[in-house]
C-alpha cells in the first residue's frame, strides 16, 4: 500500500486533470475518453487519489437505477499501479454506495481480476440492464465490447 495517499472528493480544479488521466488510458483503447467538460459536470460524482498534491487516480460512481450504481472512469497514473491506489478508489466508492444505501455496485472493466480481488462477482452483461439500456447502447464499441461485466452485492435483498 503506498505511503501519502489521500482519497477525496474531486474538486472542480481537478477537471483537467481527471480528464487527462482517463484519456491517456482511452487512447490505448482501455477506457471511454471524457472530456474536461463531461467531468466538470459530474465533478459530484468523482473521488480523487493524491499523492504530494499530486492527482494520481480517479474514479466516479453513476446511478443507474435506485438500486444499482456504477464505478465508472476508474484510472490509476502508470507510475502509482501496483501500490494500492485503485484498491483504495474501490473501497471509497463502495463505502460511498454503502452510504448512499444502494444495494448494488457495478463496474464494466478490462480488468475482472482486480475487481473479483474486491470482491466482486464475474457477471453476463446483460445482468446489468439498467446499464446497457441507458449507457452502452450509445457507445460506439457496443456490438464489439470486450468489457466484463463485474458485481458487488452490498446487501441482501
Amino acid at each position: 500500500m503506498r505511503e501519502g495517499v489521500i482519497i477525496r472528493n474531486a474538486r472542480k480544479a481537478d477537471a483537467p486533470k481527471i480528464a487527462a488521466l482517463i484519456n491517456y488510458f482511452a487512447d490505448q483503447n482501455l477506457m471511454l475518453h471524457r472530456s474536461e467538460e463531461q467531468v466538470m459536470k459530474l465533478i459530484k460524482d468523482f473521488l480523487v487519489a493524491e499523492v504530494d498534491g499530486r492527482v494520481v487516480g480517479c474514479g466516479s460512481l453513476a446511478r443507474l437505477s435506485p438500486t444499482l450504481v456504477e464505478i465508472r472512469s476508474l484510472a490509476v497514473s502508470e507510475e502509482s499501479q501496483g501500490m494500492g491506489v485503485g484498491k483504495r478508489l474501490v473501497s471509497a466508492l463502495v463505502e460511498r454506495a454503502r452510504q448512499e444505501k444502494v444495494p448494488r455496485v457495478c463496474a464494466l472493466t478490462l480488468q475482472e481480476k482486480f475487481f473479483n480481488k474486491q470482491g466482486f462477482r464475474t457477471v453476463d452483461r446483460w445482468e446489468i440492464s439498467p446499464k446497457v439500456w441507458k449507457e452502452c447502447i450509445y457507445c460506439p464499441k457496443f456490438h464489439h465490447c470486450d468489457e466484463i461485466a463485474v458485481v458487488m452485492d452490498l446487501y441482501t435483498r
